[in-house]
């Protein structure tokens, strides 16, 4: 069976990044491509590496074009999902790849973004522990999946397998991370020329403002069955002179009473299984450019004892794993799929 699918925010990043994997999915028939600003251009004119879809036009973003669809992937700003969401109620599947449909709480949702809050949909992070199973449990045969913020779930990955495990105290987690500017999106920002970006590295959202706190601290307490407020974390995201990627160090201190082994063992269980989230041998630690243009998060894991910590270090490419891979896997699992059809472990180097 062929699936027909409908990608709105084509002509940015996201959007771009879901076309080029859904481009070699042989379930998938790409019949309509979006864009507001754009419509009515050719879609090549904004993604020219994606040749084989150089017959498409974008069209206008509204819920009539985007209906008749299979699937439709909605890849647009923050807040502005929800208004076709809402009318798109007779699909048969929709993902967001925005953060309309990440939180369960209004209040969070209040405090972090504003406007308008909608429902929560099924979180396509398949390899999260949720209530003592994987999140992708809950994404077979669904129909609504809310595609994960980029550095909210490299954050969950490393440190969910301590806290579901209670090897590490989530109550005091600190978080530093790395990230490429391709996942602040498309739209011209003056901080993200190349001339205020190359030869610098630029902290930004600093002292708990990032928006994606509340759906790291959402996951954190799904995995350990703690109440969200048990979850505290300082998160600090660091903008570098790299397209794309991202390189988070966490660290949380180590439990009473949880040895090395047990430690390990945590992450070990929790991924020893899984194509996509890898923990890497003792004493290796990766870097983002094993996993650009992959849909892989590896994780390198160290114990600090003098320090009393956990310390991981886990890498992604955040328009693969991090956003565009994740919401592709997440239909996959969705629709009964092999879960890696279109999908690849295997980064592009050098």
């Amino acid at each position: 069976m062929t699936f027909s699918v409908a990608v709105s925010g084509a002509s940015g990043y996201a959007g771009g990044e879901i076309l080029r994997l859904l481009a070699a999915h042989p379930d998938i028939e790409i019949r309509t491509v979006t864009a507001h600003s754009n419509a009515g251009q050719p879609l090549v004119q904004h993604q020219p590496h994606l040749r084989s879809l150089a017959h498409l036009t974008l069209q206008d973003t509204t819920p009539e074009i985007l209906s008749g669809h299979d699937i439709v992937f909605l890849a647009l700003p923050h807040g502005q999902s929800g208004q076709y969401t809402d009318a798109l109620g007779d699909a048969p599947l929709v993902i967001d790849a925005g953060a309309d449909h990440r939180l369960t709480s209004q209040e969070a949702w209040d405090a972090f973004y504003g406007g308008g809050f909608h429902e929560p949909w099924t979180y396509g992070v398949p390899e999260l522990t949720v209530d003592g199973v994987k999140q992708r449990e809950y994404l077979r045969g669904a129909t609504r999946i809310a595609a994960p913020g980029c550095n909210a779930s490299t954050v969950s990955l490393s440190l969910a397998p301590g806290v579901a495990a209670g090897v590490v105290d989530p109550g005091d987690i600190v978080s530093v991370l790395a990230v490429g500017p391709s996942g602040a999106g498309k739209s011209l920002k003056p901080h993200l020329l190349g001339s205020e970006l190359l030869g610098t590295a630029n902290p930004y959202a600093v002292g708990g403002t990032h928006r994606h706190i509340p759906e790291i601290r959402q996951a954190l307490a799904a995995a350990g069955g703690v109440a969200g407020d048990g979850i505290r974390i300082s998160f600090t995201p660091v903008l570098v002179p790299m397209a794309r990627g991202i390189l988070a160090t966490s660290t949380a201190p180590i439990a009473p009473g949880a040895s090395d082994a047990d430690i390990r063992d945590a992450w070990q269980q929790a991924y020893g299984d899984e194509t996509f989230v890898q923990l890497l041998p003792e004493g290796h630690f990766p870097r983002t450019a094993d996993v650009l243009g992959a849909n892989t998060a590896l994780i390198g894991l160290a114990i600090d004892r003098a320090a009393n910590r956990v310390t991981v270090v886990t890498a992604v490419d955040n328009l693969v794993k991090g956003t565009a891979g994740a919401a592709v896997q997440s239909m996959n699992i969705a629709l009964g799929l092999p879960e890696d059809r279109a999908l690849t472990v295997n980064g592009v180097a050098p």
